[in-house]
């Protein structure tokens, strides 16, 4: 897979009038914990409550007009279905979305809000996308795929491109690693704007797909656990694997616990609901403390607000 910076900018002029622009925000409360300049960038503000919109309606205007006809179909854990959703009716499309039975409420009402038609299967993420491939084959559908594609990572790049747009030096980026359509484009956009930037990839220790990847050099099979970063749970693609060799410098783990720590922290310090994917990030920044980011400027990509009610009751409690 190649991508270049002049693919993102491309998505950029696409999607702009249709997504939110949002920016970086300085958190003096987190820089005092820190001891560091940190910047927030609250992609749960997108209309579908999360980034996943970008590389979605990317995707989707470049289809053809045969293409556009025979409507589309896509796997998610439920915020790529939410793009997709938003992106088909947009652009007048009819769209098929699967998710895995456990995707939580609050995103299966916010892909039908859309118009979208939704088929629960699978335990998780790899085995909705197994059957969406094979209703894709019977259907005729065209089938957009969550993060292994070119258009969908230039779209999710464009995040990167805005935050160094708006702090053009950072010493590090915090990206919650799923699929790797962000991590890979925001890898991008760095590695083009701001070389020295270290992009840092988080994810739970209950799916450490990435992490066991990068210890060894190759995709490998993990076992997956529970947890509440659902959004993140499930294999990764070889061709973005080969792609985040070259412009993610690391890729970090953190706890169940650590994650809870933060999304509570985001609720309490700036009153923002965030998923547990959306939190990865923060949780790291929050364990590795003073100790590792004092004196440097960071930023951390908030991906998703999709919390349901329940989970968030028992947050709070």
């Amino acid at each position: 897979m190649e991508v270049l910076l002049a693919d993102i900018l491309a998505a950029r002029r696409r999607i702009a009038p249709h997504i939110v622009r949002t920016p970086l925000i300085h958190s003096p409360r987190l820089s005092d914990v820190l001891e560091a300049d940190v910047w927030l960038k609250p992609e749960q503000w997108q209309l579908t409550g999360s980034f996943k919109i970008r590389g979605a309606l990317n995707k989707m205007m470049q289809l053809a007009d045969d293409e556009r006809r025979r409507g589309v179909i896509t796997a998610s854990a439920g915020n790529h279905a939410q793009g997709v959703a938003l992106a088909a009716r947009l652009l007048g499309l009819s769209a098929l979305l699967v998710t895995p039975e456990s995707t939580p409420q609050t995103k299966l009402d916010g892909i039908r809000q859309y118009g979208a038609t939704v088929v629960q299967h699978g335990v998780n993420y790899d085995e909705a996308e197994v059957y969406a491939e094979h209703l894709a084959q019977e259907s005729g559908r065209v089938f957009i795929h969550a993060f292994e594609d070119p258009a969908i990572v230039a779209g999710q790049g464009t995040v990167g491109l805005e935050m160094f747009e708006d702090v053009p030096r950072l010493d590090a980026v915090l990206v919650p690693a799923g699929g790797g359509g962000l991590i890979t484009g925001i890898g991008v956009a760095a590695r083009a704007v701001c070389p020295t930037t270290a992009v840092v990839g988080v994810q739970s220790e209950a799916s450490p797909a990435w992490h066991a990847a990068f210890e060894a050099n190759e995709v490998v099979d993990v076992e997956y656990g529970e947890t509440w970063a659902e959004g993140l749970l499930g294999a990764i693609g070889r061709t973005n694997f080969t792609l985040a060799r070259k412009v993610v410098d690391r890729i970090e783990l953190v706890t169940e616990s650590e994650l809870k720590v933060a999304m509570r922290w985001a609720l309490e310090r700036h009153h923002w609901v965030l998923e547990g994917s959306g939190a990865v990030g923060l949780a790291s920044a929050l364990r590795g403390g003073r100790e590792v980011w004092q004196g440097q400027r960071l930023a951390i990509v908030l991906t998703g607000g999709n919390l349901d009610t329940a989970r968030l009751k028992s947050l709070l409690e």
